[in-house]
């Protein structure tokens, strides 16, 4: 295996091919490690791509960059129209990691003849940056629809009701952002092909749409998660199927099924009944002191439940509680879009 000799043009060229690409692999990898930290703050992801970068600038050897001052790159500069078309942070993450695989491909390609434990090196990164674009993904999918859950303070929860498909499309025009679809009876086949309405209606609205305890359903009608209950499938085996994209909401109505839901990694949480409610007949209102007592430790988004309609939404302000989920009010009005509009006002208003 020969040396590298800038004496020689050929190796000088080489030599540079590989210091560009060097440069150019780990500036891409610094974009993604940058969004991983910053953005999502993945402390995984964030020492993956660190770790690769460190990688690189060590195996950045002397003769290449001292290529540099050899030959004029007459190309230095060039742009394309389509990196002023990256407005979305996915499609800054898709083009950072296809410039790091290109680049390590250069490199495998360009040090085999004189640094194979490089070439080797390149290769390797490159078969992992693969699989990290697609975590990296994932994360900034759920990244998007928790943003919804931050930025929404009204949830509507369907329940059996004439006329559904229409008064949701009714509740999503009036202004809310969070739909959770319940099965109680019906065959799945028919339920099924009413969620695919269902979240094709919300993708047109912008709505975040989750499924209530049917982890299957929500994955065939490709929904942004599901909401569980203490009796339905765990966290783990929810994730295991559906991945880290996915929003997976728990309710809870004590201290150990709040701190459990939160270790295991739950996006969101419902918690109640904090009203009496006839959708929850068996279960004890929490009341508004217990649930501030429940809540005052939580970071992650969370949702009151249970008997609230918007006459008791002052009382919920003044306790500084201020997302709530709503099902009888808002599925019950005889105008749900005025009904969800007038809540939201009421949710939002600083008097």
């Amino acid at each position: 295996m020969k040396s590298l000799d800038l004496k020689h043009l050929e190796d000088i060229r080489i030599a540079q091919i590989i210091d560009a690409n060097l440069d150019r692999a780990r500036e891409g990898l610094r974009v993604l490690e940058d969004w991983a930290r910053f953005a999502l703050g993945r402390k995984d992801l964030v020492k993956s791509f660190k770790n690769f970068r460190q990688i690189l600038g060590k195996h950045h050897l002397k003769v290449y960059k001292e290529s540099r001052n050899f030959i004029n790159d007459n190309c230095a500069g060039l742009s394309h129209p389509e990196q002023d078309k990256r407005t979305y942070a996915s499609s800054i993450i898709s083009s950072n990691a296809a410039r790091v695989q290109e680049a390590l491909r250069v490199i495998e390609e360009f040090s085999r003849n004189h640094n194979q434990n490089l070439s080797n090196i390149s290769s390797e990164i490159r078969y992992e940056i693969y699989n990290l674009e697609i975590e990296l993904l994932e994360a900034q999918s759920n990244y998007s629809l928790q943003k919804i859950l931050n930025e929404n303070d009204l949830y509507f929860i369907t329940l059996d009701n004439e006329n559904l498909f229409e008064k949701i499309k009714n509740i999503l025009e009036g202004g809310v952002k969070i739909i959770q679809l319940r099965f109680k009876k019906g065959k799945d086949s028919d339920n099924l092909e009413f969620a695919i309405k269902v979240r094709e209606l919300c993708d047109a609205f912008g709505a975040l749409f989750l499924i209530n305890d049917r982890v299957d359903i929500a994955l065939a009608c490709k929904a942004d998660g599901v909401h569980l209950g203490q009796d339905d499938m765990d966290i783990k085996s929810a994730r295991n199927i559906l991945g880290f994209s996915k929003i997976i909401g728990i309710s809870a109505s004590n201290k150990l099924d709040i701190k459990k839901a939160i270790q295991e990694g739950c996006d969101y949480l419902g918690i109640g009944p904090v009203f009496a409610t006839s959708t929850k007949k068996g279960k004890v209102p929490l009341g508004i002191n217990t649930l501030k007592t429940l809540t005052k430790d939580i970071s992650i988004p969370w949702f009151a439940i249970g008997g609230i309609k918007q006459e008791n939404i002052s009382l919920l302000k003044e306790n500084n509680i201020r997302k709530v989920a709503i099902i009888s009010d808002l599925i019950n009005s005889k105008n749900p879009k005025e009904k969800a509009i007038m809540i939201i006002n009421s949710l939002t208003d600083e008097n």
